[in-house]
């Protein structure tokens, strides 16, 4: 059957997307591959047609649809901490330093230039997490669904949904073969539908900017583009405009230090700049708190640290206005949870000044001590020269301790030691440092065989140098 013709510059294309529609629209047609024809008896066209429209007054099966297909894919989260799908209320998105995407349900479309459903849904989720105000406000990113395009999604769904009904009751309507092969290439191409439409309906990413600290907080809109998955084409276009950041230059983070600013005072806390960057949209959004803390090494090792970065101190010394710990151009071992500061360079320098003329002082030697140096005893009398002094005590050249952890807190007090005693030693440049762990644990009442497996296979997996159980 050969249905119209093509006139010059027309594409035959039209004809077969003409008769592809026909096939799933005609009650008496009938397909099979390349062949149509018509019979007498009516195919379960109409029967679809019918319960397609009847899905279209149920959204909500609608949207469990889309929400199902949506879900494999969203799996890959690519540099994102968690990505969340179609929350139903701000107390489902965790509030973490970590960026998160978080896609709307498809109730919350996106119109371009417009105050729409999907930027009032992503500001109320940006400002509350359930009843309290969010905390880490700029660690969030929405992607939403356009609006337009949606509507075509929700037609695919719902033809797929009505054929897949149709099988399932295909006994019950006792459909003949022919019918049931209709329905199920009908169903495929549904389904290939819903693909395709899919990643076009889900094409706007929700980004919340503010240009200054004294600025109004605005929405921009990005529209996505490509073949890769939602996820993939999210991160690489926030990445690529810099509206993501997965690695900050040291310089960078000082001339933010600086312009905002964010120092408090001569110095800020690791822990409040790590604050800092996951609350306030007008600074870099980072993709963790890594990002922060990779930047902070780097400027600690730079030999130029005086004038372009910032200097390192353990602590701050109140009584004495003192920085403890104090150091510039070193490699320091640092975490999200350290209690260390970032020092003004210039205040480092006033303070590393004033203790060097000390220093001298206190190692400069005395006339007497001084091998050869001549003392006048009485006038007229030959000076004579003192003994060599001893020589200073040698430098020590060992370090060891043991300490007892808390057994419910070990990675806390293990990193504090890390962080306070082995770091500084490991920091030599002709140190080994050698660090051992011992445990030891009494049981009166014994320990149960589960337990007794557990602990060793993993004492094994863990490849310990000695372990075991003993009967006292």
């Amino acid at each position: 059957m050969k249905l119209g013709c093509a006139m010059p510059g027309e594409s035959p294309a039209i004809f077969g997307d003409a008769l592809r529609r026909l096939a799933a629209s005609a009650t008496y047609l009938y397909q099979d591959g390349n062949r149509f024809w018509y019979e007498a008896q009516p195919t379960v066209t109409k029967l679809a047609e019918d319960r397609a429209e009847q899905l279209r007054g149920e959204p909500d099966k609608v949207a469990q649809e889309i929400e199902r297909r949506l879900r494999d894919p969203l799996k890959e989260r690519g540099v994102f901490a968690g990505v969340h799908l179609a929350p139903r209320n701000s107390a489902d998105v965790i509030d973490s330093p970590e960026t998160r995407l978080v896609v709307l349900s498809v109730e919350h479309s996106h119109v371009k230039g417009e105050e729409s459903a999907a930027l009032r849904a992503a500001q109320d989720l940006l400002e509350r997490r359930g009843n309290q105000p969010r905390h880490y406000r700029n660690a969030l990113v929405f992607l939403a669904a356009d609006k337009s395009r949606l509507q075509d999604l929700e037609d695919a769904v719902c033809k797929f949904l009505a054929w897949d009904s149709i099988l399932a009751d295909k006994e019950a309507l006792n459909l003949p073969p022919q019918q049931v092969k209709q329905a199920e290439a009908q169903r495929k191409a549904a389904e290939d539908s819903v693909q395709a439409r899919l990643p076009e309906a889900y094409q706007w990413l929700l980004v919340p900017v503010q240009e200054k600290p004294s600025a109004p907080m605005n929405w921009q809109a990005i529209r996505l583009q490509g073949n890769e998955s939602l996820v993939a084409r999210a991160w690489r276009k926030l990445t690529s405009d810099e509206l993501l950041v997965t690695a900050l230059g040291a310089t960078i983070l000082r001339r933010h230090l600086d312009s905002v600013p964010l120092w408090r005072g001569g110095h800020v806390s690791i822990k409040q700049l790590v604050e800092d960057f996951a609350r306030y949209p007008y600074l870099p959004r980072l993709a963790k708190p890594e990002v922060l803390l990779q930047a902070i090494r780097d400027g600690l090792t730079l030999p130029t640290w005086q004038t372009e970065t910032f200097a390192y101190a353990d602590g701050y010394d109140e009584p004495s206005q003192q920085y403890r710990g104090l150091r510039g151009g070193q490699t320091v071992s640092l975490t999200a949870e350290s209690s260390g500061l970032l020092v003004k360079p210039e205040v480092a320098q006033a303070q590393l000044s004033a203790a060097q003329p000390r220093q001298v002082e206190a190692s400069r030697p005395t006339d007497e001590a001084i091998p050869g140096s001549m003392v006048v005893k009485e006038a007229g009398v030959t000076d004579q020269p003192l003994p060599a002094p001893a020589r200073a005590p040698a430098k020590p050249k060992r370090f060891y301790a043991s300490a007892i952890l808390n057994p419910t807190r070990v990675g806390r007090d293990a990193g504090q030691i890390a962080e306070e005693v082995i770091a500084h030693l490991a920091g030599l440049s002709s140190a080994r440092v050698t660090v051992s762990l011992e445990i030891e644990a009494e049981a009166p009442d014994g320990v149960p065989d589960e337990v007794v497996r557990i602990v060793s296979e993993n004492s094994r997996a863990l490849k310990f140098k000695s372990y075991g159980f003993g009967v006292e």
